[in-house]
């Protein structure tokens, strides 16, 4: 039973350097012949997983001295299983250098160019900003003052007393805020 272990163990690595290698080609390719290559490693490392099963039933039906060293041996090809599955997928989405430096743009100037875009809108919302602050303190400015002179010159909806100096308080303020609003 060994032996047929052991046969497992050589189809298992010719089958994942024959991955391997497929593996190491597929973020170089484009296009259909990327789409043919990884449909064939994926069929490969169906292969290497059912061998791995074929490899786990030997195990067990070899007896219990034996045993250890060939659950060791199988533990380390799944290992190499997992590592295998991990590489292909990376290489499915891994693009090549040029691909890589056409979408991300290798050109420094185009940085700088972006740079000093983000730069010039970064200062251009910063006086937005200060702009906007400015004009609600006005606007809060202006909207006690004339609540000022609205309850001076008509307190609490009641008949003017006398209009001759609620109209003086009234004017008063309006200078007042005149002032107010040159001031800022």
């Amino acid at each position: 039973m060994s032996s047929d272990f052991e046969t497992y163990e050589l189809d298992f690595g010719t089958l994942t350097a024959d991955i391997t290698n497929k593996i190491g080609r597929i973020p170089k390719l484009a296009g259909e012949e990327k789409t043919q290559l990884v449909l064939n490693v994926d069929k490969q490392l169906e292969e290497v997983r059912e061998l791995l099963e074929q490899m786990d039933l030997e195990v067990r039906e070899i007896p219990i001295q034996s045993r250890g060293m060939y659950s060791s041996r199988l533990k380390s090809y799944k290992q190499e299983m997992e590592k295998l599955e991990k590489d292909f997928k990376r290489s499915r989405i891994a693009y090549s250098d040029e691909v890589r430096n056409e979408l991300l743009g290798d050109d420094a100037s185009s940085s700088e160019s972006q740079r000093a875009h983000l730069l010039d809108n970064t200062e251009r919302l910063e006086r937005s900003s200060r702009r906007l602050e400015a004009g609600y303190q006005i606007a809060v400015e202006t909207g006690s003052v004339e609540l000022l002179m609205i309850s001076t010159v008509w307190p609490s909806g009641r008949n003017m007393s006398c209009p001759v100096t609620k109209f003086e308080n009234a004017v008063q303020l309006c200078v007042l805020h005149r002032h107010l609003t040159s001031s800022t």
